[in-house]
């Protein structure tokens, strides 16, 4: 059995204590330290007996972990992987991998230079869902892809909006929440290298948008439609049809709808619809059910995370795969305020 790796965590917020705990439990890996310059982070570090320091540059100038995740507000995702690559320190960047693609592609080039780790946390990836969803469509279990429609309908409560910067630009379902479907299709289905969209605040009236649609072309010619509203009561979201974060009251819907020219496939449920024989509209659909054991995400994630700091696997999630996914959504946006046809120019990014 090998030691435990240790891994600094870089920011303790909300979602950086979600990470603390998968710490605390894994077989894989300890907290080596707390980077955070609040009171509060000072505060639980003193309490676990843990090093506490200000920033990523303290730390690294007082140890060198294993690893590091950053989980940091957005903004400073890249300068404290920066960091962190420049001292040899593998990182775990939570999604989104920086505040721009622009940003994004400065982590992408450190990488390439320093050829240090960069795992991005799109945690969604490594459920065993979207896992077994990917290798249906990969491996032409539902034929070549034709379309896909993608639903996050949900109602967010009213004081979530009681934090300012939740209704400014930026802070809406678009950049926080469809970033998500975007790199599950994008891992399930492939490239996506234009999008159209349509942005609206007419429900709540805040400055940021509370619904969207979208269209997108994949690189393999499919289609796509998104349908995005945090306004709606409503089960058609990852979040409550999927089970993945218990926090959150499961319920019988969906949230994909993946068409092929030989079947379809439907999330979470993973139900495969095809016909036996003669196709055609007055024949039966068949439907299989391929249910697949839950694995934790997060947990699954931070494993693999250590793995790829031992090259043992390389990252599911590279920081140039997750400045394309960015820049999907950065399309979105310009999309909409243009009402136009955005391409998207990944080989720019790569």
């Amino acid at each position: 059995m090998s030691a435990k790796l240790n891994i600094a965590l870089i920011g303790a917020g909300l979602i950086g204590l979600a990470h603390l705990q998968r710490l605390d439990t894994s077989p894989d890996c300890a907290c080596a330290a707390i980077c955070d310059p609040t009171d509060e982070a000072r505060a639980l570090a003193a309490e676990r007996g843990t090093p506490w320091f200000a920033s990523p540059e303290a730390m690294l100038a007082a140890m060198t972990p294993d690893g590091a995740i950053i989980a940091t507000p957005n903004v400073l995702h890249v300068p404290g992987a920066l960091a962190c690559l420049e001292a040899g320190v593998p990182v775990l960047v939570e999604k989104p991998l920086a505040e721009s693609v622009a940003s994004a592609q400065k982590l992408v080039e450190a990488q390439a230079r320093t050829g240090i780790p960069v795992l991005a946390g799109h945690h969604r990836r490594h459920n065993p869902i979207v896992k077994a969803a990917r290798k249906i469509v990969q491996d032409g279990g539902i034929g070549r892809l034709v379309a896909v429609n993608s639903l996050f309908l949900i109602r967010k409560p009213d004081d979530y909006f009681d934090v300012a910067w939740r209704r400014e630009a930026g802070g809406g379902p678009v950049l926080i929440n469809l970033i998500h479907d975007i790199d599950n299709l994008r891992f399930i289905c492939g490239e996506i290298d234009a999008v159209q969209a349509m942005n609206s605040n007419a429900t709540r009236g805040f400055a940021v948008e509370d619904t969207a649609a979208l269209t997108f072309r994949f690189t393999n010619g499919a289609l796509g439609t998104a349908t995005v509203s945090d306004a709606t009561p409503a089960p058609w979201s990852w979040e409550l049809s999927s089970g993945e974060n218990k926090a959150y009251p499961q319920r019988d819907g969906h949230c994909y709808l993946i068409a092929g020219s030989e079947g379809s496939l439907s999330l979470p449920k993973l139900e495969l619809w095809r016909y036996e024989g003669k196709q055609g509209w007055w024949e039966p659909l068949l439907r299989e059910s391929r249910a697949v054991a839950p694995v934790e995400p997060l947990a699954e994630q931070l494993r693999h995370f250590c793995a790829v700091i031992r090259g043992t696997e390389q990252p599911i999630t590279s920081a140039a795969d997750a400045a394309r996914t960015l820049a999907v959504v950065e399309a979105i946006s310009e999309a909409a305020r243009r009402g136009s046809l955005v391409t998207i120019d990944h080989q720019a990014r790569a």
